[in-house]
This record gives C-alpha cells, structure tokens and sequence, in this order.
C-alpha cells in the first residue's frame, strides 16, 4: 500500500517549491541531511541526499527562512510523507552569505585577515608562481601581462581545479607546491570570473590557510572587480583581475627604465660630490701637512741653534775670541810646555781669526816663588 501511494505521489506531483523554517537540520555521517520545514500550520520532513548536499555552502540555522525545491514521495519503511530536496536556498541573503560571515569571523578571531600581517610585494621578483587552471583564461591574461611588462621574469604554474567538488584542496595543495619548491618570489593565485557558485572554492578554509601559511607573498585574484573571496581577507594583496594581479606582481619595463635612468643622475651626482669632498680633504690635507713640515723645521732650528750654542761654547775658536792664542808645531800640534819650544825653531801662533809665523827667540823656564 505505501508503494502504491508512493507511485501515486510522486506520478502526480511534479517538483515544487516550499517555503519554511529550517528544524532539526542534521547531516549524517553517511552525507545525507535530514531536517523539516514549518510553518505557523504544519511541518513536513525533508531529506536531501549525499550528491545534493555536497552543493550546500554551510548549513543553515535552526529556524532559518528557506525555500527548497524538491519532489513528494513517501518513506515506504514508515509510511511517512516527505520532501526530497535536491536544491535549498536561504530567504535574504542566502547560504552563501552565511557561510562567508561564518567563515570570516573565524579567521578574524584568529588574527588571519589582520592588516598586520600583511607583507609587501618584492619590488623586482625573478619568478612568479601562478596557481589557477592550465586551461583558464586567467593563466593566459597573467602570462601576456608578465611578458609585456617584465619579460625576463620566469613564470612557475601550480595548476588545479577551481571550481567545483574538491577544488579547493586542490588550490591549497597548489599553494603548498609552490611554498614547497621555493621558487617563486610573489605567487598568483586565482580565477576568471564567474557566479557565487563558481567562485566558491576560494570562499573555503583549506585556500585560506594554505594562503596564510604561504611562505611568500600572495596576490588574490578571484573573479571580477566586484567579486570579493575569503581568499581576498587573507592573502597580502587583493587585486580586482588576474590581469591587475601580473601588473601588481611585476614592474613595468617603461619605469623600470626611467628608474635606471633616475639612479644613473643620482650615481652620477654622488660621485661628483663624492670627488669634490675628496679634493676638499686632500687639499685640508696639503695645508696641514704643510703646517706640521714648518712646525718640525722650525722645532728643528731651534733645537740646532740650541745645540750650535752649546757647541760653540765648547769649541776652542770660543776660547781665542777671549784673547788666548794657541802655538802649533809645523805639524799641528798644540805646543804646552816650555820643553816644546827650541830656539831657533819656527812655530805658528793661532789666533781668532787666523795665524802668525813666529820663531822662538828664547825659553824662560817657569818662574818659582824664591
């Protein structure tokens, strides 16, 4: 009999919107979910199978204003009447928006979307890591935006999925490949764009603490200008498009130039003051050594004049000055006594400023005191 209404039920009533209350909303270890749906009046049971459920963003609070599409049918072991959900929205602003504050408010208590933490892009990165799909057109706006602006920057792809089941463990373990490798300087990470839906892989905690635990930089570029991600609260720097994310990433050769150009002046005008300073200092430099050459001269001179006196008080020339005389033998030598002297014989007489021939006419011993 329950089959025979099942068959009836569900021949006659095609698919059919309801609109309720979210209760006693459970998701079993199986994947199912099983909840009713209220009203001031009555409530039915719903059940929501695996492959259906696995689309829900979060699950939705208890007394939470839904609408769900699904068909009648009967639960044949109980005979009980229920709704099969394949599609569940929230009233206002939806699962989506739900799941995102949920998720939000988790990683600011955790300090993960703190401006603090950060960090600033490389100014000249040799490589670039990209993480999005090897087929998107993402991947091909990032690489034409690289080329033209920084040719000579390497470019590492870390390809995954980016939408759909599993997509989001394959970007975090994208992201982890590339903080792995160490290759990158900066890394790209995300999308063209799309609907909520499609997007929803960077609105997931597996891409949030991948991108916070990434041992370089993060660019997050998820979808359009208007799309904003979870991955954008983490990552260092949000950027509206891949292609503003390679403009971010690199700089632009034109500048690049210019910048050349602007430190080859400041080079050139620091070693023009450089140069100038040195002249300054060898010329200070000249000036006291020059100083010191005439303080050493001069100490010099003084300490010769010092010694000429010294010397010249004890030279024999000093003694003659006085009035002596010194009698020298034809050969030089100084003649002292009276038994140096014979009569007759010739000696010279030195005198201050020269010297006298003379002959010894006769030799007087020395006088003795009677």
């Amino acid at each position: 009999m329950n089959a025979a209404a099942r068959a009836l039920i569900e021949g006659t009533f095609p698919a059919v919107w309801v609109n309720g209350e979210v209760t006693n909303f459970t998701r079993a270890r199986s994947g199912h979910c099983y909840f009713s749906l209220r009203d001031r009046d009555s409530q039915i049971r719903c059940v929501m199978w695996k492959p259906d459920a696995r689309r829900l963003p979060t699950q939705p609070t208890e007394g939470m204003e839904v609408r769900a599409l699904g068909k009648l049918t009967i639960y044949e072991g109980r005979g009980e009447f229920q709704l099969v959900v394949s599609e569940l929205e929230a009233r206002g602003e939806g699962l989506w928006k739900l799941a995102f504050d949920r998720l939000r408010t988790k990683l600011e208590t955790e300090g993960l979307t703190s401006p603090a933490r950060k960090r600033p892009l490389p100014a000249h990165p040799a490589c670039v890591g990209v993480v999005t799909s090897s087929a998107g057109a993402a991947l091909r706006d990032v690489i034409s935006v690289i080329r033209r602006r920084a040719p000579w920057t390497r470019i590492v792809l870390s390809a995954a999925r980016v939408q759909g089941e599993g997509a989001a463990d394959e970007i975090a373990a994208a992201i982890r490949r590339i903080g792995a490798a160490g290759c990158a300087d900066v890394l790209i990470v995300g999308r063209g764009g799309g609907s909520m839906e499609d997007l929803w892989a960077f609105n997931e905690e597996p891409v949030a603490r991948a991108i916070a635990e990434s041992p370089v930089p993060v660019i997050s570029a998820v979808g359009h200008e208007t799309d904003f991600t979870i991955a954008d609260l983490v990552a260092d720097l949000r950027a509206p498009t891949p292609s503003a994310a390679a403009e971010a990433a690199v700089p632009d050769r034109a500048s690049l130039r210019r910048e050349l150009a602007d430190l080859g002046e400041r080079m050139g005008r620091c070693m023009e003051d450089r140069v100038e300073s040195c002249r300054e200092r060898l010329f200070e430099a000249r000036l006291d050594l020059r100083d010191a050459r005439e303080r050493l001269v001069a100490g010099r001179r003084d300490r010769m004049a010092v010694l000429a006196g010294r010397l010249n008080a004890l030279s024999p020339l000093s003694t003659l000055a006085r009035g002596y005389a010194v009698p020298l033998d034809p050969a030089g030598r100084v003649l002292r006594r009276t038994a140096d002297f014979t009569p007759g014989a010739a000696f010279r007489l030195r005198v201050v400023d020269g010297s006298v021939e003379c002959r010894v006419e006769g030799v007087d011993g020395e006088d003795r005191a009677g």
